[in-house]
């Protein structure tokens, strides 16, 4: 049996996070990044089915982008649960790439592209923010949040890039590998973090996963 790197005790708080991914969204195949896009009716759908009469969650924290605040301020109404907007959980600024697909950017900047996938630390595209700062930025807001609510049941919803830097985070992977995590729409997963006031242990229970 595996064991938690420190004996339980009475002084450590529990802190379980679900991150749920907005679901499908106008713009489909474009790099929505930043910009507000909104949900489908079939976004939506995807991401009610999540839901059930015995919800878990005691505080709802949200990008501000509609595409996730929408069902959040939904969930919100329906349940009374208390919504915060943290602009921290923003998805990735794509600069000059976002509102075009993939195939629009390798007409034009095919170099660039394949340089990002690649190696996207060292190669930012165009006006974009670069993957280092949206990784302290989702990191601060991560904390902050652990802080605020500790021994809460959360629910996250935010966006696909969002939730591969949390994950990476959490699992010590390198930031390279982010783009190796799958995050599908209205994806669901579950964090568990244990505090005792110095120590400080994360796990994932589940990825891709239902309530």
């Amino acid at each position: 049996m595996w064991y938690l790197p420190w004996s339980l005790s009475t002084e450590m708080s529990v802190t379980t996070i679900d991150l749920l991914r907005h679901g499908e969204t106008e713009g489909e195949g474009v790099y929505r990044g930043q910009l507000d896009y909104s949900l489908t009716r079939m976004g939506l759908e995807q991401m009610r089915a999540h839901l059930k009469n015995d919800l878990p969650w005691q505080q709802i924290i949200t990008s501000p982008l509609n595409r996730c605040a929408s069902f959040a301020e939904e969930l919100s109404r329906d349940t009374g649960l208390s919504l915060t907007y943290v602009p921290g959980f923003i998805e990735m600024g794509f600069g000059e790439w976002e509102g075009k697909t993939a195939e629009e950017i390798q007409k034009t900047d095919q170099q660039r592209f394949f340089a990002f996938y690649e190696d996207p630390i060292r190669n930012t595209p165009p006006q974009a923010e670069s993957l280092m700062v949206f990784q302290q930025r989702c990191i601060t807001a991560w904390q902050d949040m652990l802080q605020q609510y500790q021994q809460r049941h959360i629910l996250l919803v935010t966006h696909a890039g969002v939730i591969r830097l949390l994950l990476a985070h959490i699992l010590s992977m390198p930031l390279e590998a982010v783009f190796h995590l799958d995050v599908p729409y209205a994806c669901l997963s579950r964090i568990e973090v244990y505090l005792d006031g110095k120590n400080e242990f994360a796990r994932l229970l589940f990825h891709a996963g239902h309530l």
